[in-house]
């Protein structure tokens, strides 16, 4: 059955008499199921005390400018619950509130929103500003600046309903943001479809690779929790583990620090995948410049570069010219010993010799010009579908 749909005069009079009100959906660990963060979501309550769903005055008040001020009457609540909240000494998670593309059209945002939060004395890392996807399209370059400026005043950035459109990737690999809220849409097969389960799979490698806290909306089964575990997403939003809740309900769930089951071992849940990402985050802890190489196609990429002494080396390209690079970034006394060692000729007889791994110390210039002892250890592998020679490099400060 169709939603009632309301007049533009009487949604105003609503919002001038402060019917509308806010409910809370949580955000669990997808783990732990413990209560990490909620979004705030709009609803409006008639005298009768029915409610009204946000498709009956969500598409009307997004017709104009309107929606801006459901938009700022939804922050000034939500910063009222978490005031109210300090004051009763009541555990606080960040909320998520959803801000229209028409705000970035105003250069006033941020002083706006600084001025209601700083309001209400609540810290900036309570409230996170919710981008929808469609508003980079439409604002991009614009918003690539103005969410810059909003994490620089200490509040956390999310795109919602991710997947939901079509541009998207280009511009959350420019901009500056703190998470990505899968849309529900991409669960629609249950995560039982091979296509779906493979796009949502390289959508949570994209974002853990761009360091990116994900959450996956409308989730509604075990099978698509037990899936998106697999994929190491962060959070779970949907009914499955609660549904929005009103303010009384939501804060009782605080006050409990109540979680939405019984925690399990991770050890039992994770899936392999979740397990190599665990794996490769400690040797990135180690090894924070990884380098793979195909000697037998003198080509190379690099995996990750953080915190390494030394960060113009080039991220892909020709193996030769990637051991002459690194050979100018050495002491001149080790510039021989680099060169002779990591030789690609060199290393294919190493490897045809049955050795497992060369390794080398030198002293090694970084950006602030000053040399530093550096190891370099260059392990053999092999790849079952190939005849090449692979090379991982796993390089570390030694001081």
């Amino acid at each position: 059955m169709a939603e009632q749909t309301y007049s533009l005069d009487t949604i105003m009079r609503a919002l001038e008499n402060r019917e509308f009100i806010v409910y809370y959906q949580p955000q669990y660990n997808a783990i732990t199921n413990g209560l990490k963060s909620a979004e705030a979501l709009a609803r409006w309550r008639l005298s009768d005390g029915s409610i009204v769903m946000p498709g009956s005055f969500i598409p009307v008040l997004e017709s104009g400018p309107e929606i801006m001020e459901l938009d700022w009457y939804i922050l000034r609540e939500v910063c009222r619950f978490l005031h109210m909240q300090e004051e009763k000494q009541i555990h606080r998670v960040p909320v998520a509130v959803n801000f229209s593309r028409l705000h970035f059209d105003d250069g006033d945002f941020l002083p706006k929103l600084l001025e209601t939060v700083d309001g209400f004395g609540v810290p900036h890392r309570l409230v996170e500003v919710e981008i929808t996807e469609s508003a980079l399209s439409e604002n991009g370059d614009e918003i690539i600046s103005q969410v810059k400026e909003i994490r620089a005043a200490g509040f956390s950035v999310a795109i919602d309903d991710f997947g939901s459109g079509l541009s998207s990737l280009s511009f959350v690999k420019d901009m500056d943001v703190d998470v990505l809220k899968i849309d529900k849409s991409l669960l629609n097969q249950n995560c039982e479809d091979e296509k779906e389960r493979i796009v949502l799979e390289s959508i949570f490698m994209f974002a853990h690779r761009l360091k990116l806290k994900t959450i996956a909306e409308g989730v509604e089964t075990r099978e698509q929790l037990g899936f998106l575990r697999t994929c190491d997403c962060k959070l779970i939003q949907g009914f499955l583990f609660s549904k929005p809740l009103p303010e009384d309900e939501f804060l009782k769930i605080c006050a409990e620090g109540e979680s939405a089951g019984q925690a399990e071992d991770i050890l039992t849940v994770q899936a392999p995948s979740a397990a190599t990402q665990l794996l490769l985050d400690a040797v990135f802890t180690r090894y924070p410049l990884v380098i793979f190489s195909n000697l037998t196609r003198n080509s190379f990429y690099m995996m990750a570069y953080e915190n390494f002494t030394a960060r113009t080396c080039p991220s892909t390209g020709v193996f030769d010219e990637l051991i002459e690079h690194g050979t100018a970034t050495m002491h001149p006394d080790d510039q021989d010993a680099f060169r002779q060692t990591f030789d690609r000729q060199n290393l294919l007889k190493a490897y045809e010799n049955g050795e497992k791994w060369v390794s080398l110390t030198t002293k090694q210039i970084g950006n602030d010009g000053v040399y530093r002892r550096v190891e370099t250890t260059d392990y053999f592998v092999k790849n079952p579908s190939a005849d090449d020679v692979l090379v991982i490099s796993l390089c570390h400060n030694l001081e």
